[in-house]
């Protein structure tokens, strides 16, 4: 049997800010229970539910030095659907309303907790072959790992693997204050190490220290290795690549299942689309659109930034609305001019746009399952799952070709009548309305090669299962000291 422990700094149901939480939450369930034992530790945030909170119980505490610090770690439990959860609880540092703060409290938060999950092995019973660490939250477990108890019998052969979810945030600060806040030595901070542009970086320590590194997808592996996605480290990647693989993402099945969810109020399938038809009719209704089945409806459920693509939306939205019969349903929320665009846009077409400003499960499901096409025009995408669900529930992407949506979308091929979706190249917003025309030329005149897509776009797995066997792969390989 084969201890694996995720290390992260949110995981579904308990604490969620985006896709990290999905991840970390999900792709546990599916690997091989007779061969992996595999837990999972995160911070015990007071912002948590109560229904999470009642059912942990405390199993240990202890203190951990942070250089000259003396900090309290207490150590909860739960489990949750069949996968054992520890918490690391400290009020000082997980006692605000929300998981994230300011980067320079966070730099401290999320060392400490690095720090805590090592010290909590021995009190917890449980010696990890492999400690999966999930960004720059627990780059510095493989840098501790290995500067701090390399030597420690207990700890020496236990393997790291750090996974990049998105190469943008990588928990850099000033080096003088790191190495005070850690007491890891000075000679670490430098070039070959910690140190990036003048300042310690987390993501750094976890991609130079860990035993291998992981990202969401393998284009975005390949990325990450260019001046344009490397966000300013694709020369240590480059240098990485004989331990950096590309590993998609997958989508929990059971929870995203238009058979069975419990969100929609029509059910379907693939062999009966009548329901995905009427939940569209109802959609139409219930947001005050043209109920009109020949009308073109597109999805858009996204944080609203630019690296969303959502400045391409901007420039062509009123020449969409004004040139073809379409209407858009859009959930989300982020920067307040792209709030505001929805609002005025939903004021000057009430009949061709819905817009809800905020975040609702539901609404996100109703969304994947009544509409036409799914728009996902981003700058960069390290994996992505929106497009992963659209195609669940025949709701076909039209996405931009970066990062997985490039692995994932396999654009419509008139001629040879194959693809599940749409896509473009460049990011330039005439390329991104110049394919949305291609989509709804498809959707009005070939209604037959649009359907043979909603078919092909249902039937491909993207489950976890296959991610998991990837996984359970590498950690094979990490065993065997191939790397």
């Amino acid at each position: 049997m084969k201890n694996i422990l995720f290390a992260s700094s949110e995981a579904v149901p308990f604490i969620k800010t985006g896709g990290l939480a999905d991840v970390v939450g999900s792709l546990p369930r599916y690997f091989d229970k007779k061969e992996y034992d595999v837990r999972i530790i995160i911070p015990k945030y007071a912002c948590m539910a109560d229904e999470f909170t009642k059912q942990m119980k405390l199993v240990c505490h202890f203190f951990v030095n942070l250089n000259w610090r003396k900090q309290y770690v207490g150590i909860y439990e739960t489990k949750h659907k069949g996968i054992t959860y520890y918490l690391v609880d400290n009020e000082f540092y997980f006692g605000g309303p929300s998981p994230y703060d300011k980067i320079y409290e966070d730099v401290e938060k999320f060392a400490y907790f690095s720090k805590a999950v090592l010290e909590a092995l021995p009190y917890i019973d449980f010696v990890p072959d492999v400690i999966h660490c999930n960004d720059w939250q627990t780059g510095l477990i493989p840098v501790f790992h290995k500067v701090m108890y390399g030597s420690d019998e207990y700890y020496r052969n236990i393997k790291t693997v750090f996974s990049i979810h998105n190469m943008k945030f990588q928990g850099r600060w000033k080096i003088n204050e790191i190495a005070d806040i850690t007491g890891l030595p000075r000679h670490v901070f430098n070039l070959r190490e910690l140190e990036s542009y003048g300042e310690a970086n987390y993501l750094k320590g976890g991609v130079v220290y860990a035993d291998a590194v992981t990202t969401v997808s393998p284009t975005y592996a390949r990325d990450i290795m260019t001046p344009e996605g490397g966000e300013g480290l694709h020369g240590l990647m480059s240098a990485r690549r004989d331990v950096l693989f590309g590993i998609l993402n997958g989508l929990d099945y059971n929870e995203y299942n238009p058979k069975i969810d419990e969100y929609i109020k029509y059910h379907f399938e693939m062999s009966d689309l009548a329901g995905k038809k009427r939940n569209k009719e109802y959609f139409q209704e219930q947001a005050g659109l043209k109920v009109s089945d020949d009308t073109m409806l597109i999805g858009i459920v996204s944080r609203m930034t630019d690296q969303k693509g959502f400045d391409l939306v901007a420039y062509v939205i009123d020449e969409i609305l004004e040139t073809m019969d379409v209407q858009f349903a859009v959930l989300g929320t982020g920067e307040t001019r792209y709030e505001n665009m929805f609002h005025h846009i939903q004021s000057l077409h009430p009949d061709k746009v819905s817009s809800y400003i905020g975040y609702s499960e539901q609404k996100a499901h109703q969304i994947y399952a009544s509409c036409d096409a799914f728009l996902m025009p981003s700058l960069f995408e390290p994996c992505g799952l929106s497009q992963l669900i659209s195609m669940r529930y025949g709701t076909l992407p039209i996405v931009r070709e970066t990062g997985g949506l490039k692995d994932t979308v396999m654009p419509f091929n008139e001629y040879e009548n194959i693809g599940n979706g749409f896509s473009f190249e460049k990011y330039n917003a005439h390329d991104m309305l110049h394919v949305i025309h291609y989509a709804y030329n498809v959707f009005k005149d070939n209604r037959k090669a649009w359907n043979d897509m909603i078919e092909r776009a249902m039937s491909m797995d993207y489950s976890w299962d296959a991610s998991a066997r990837k996984y359970e792969e590498l950690y094979k390989t990490l065993e065997d000291k191939v790397i």
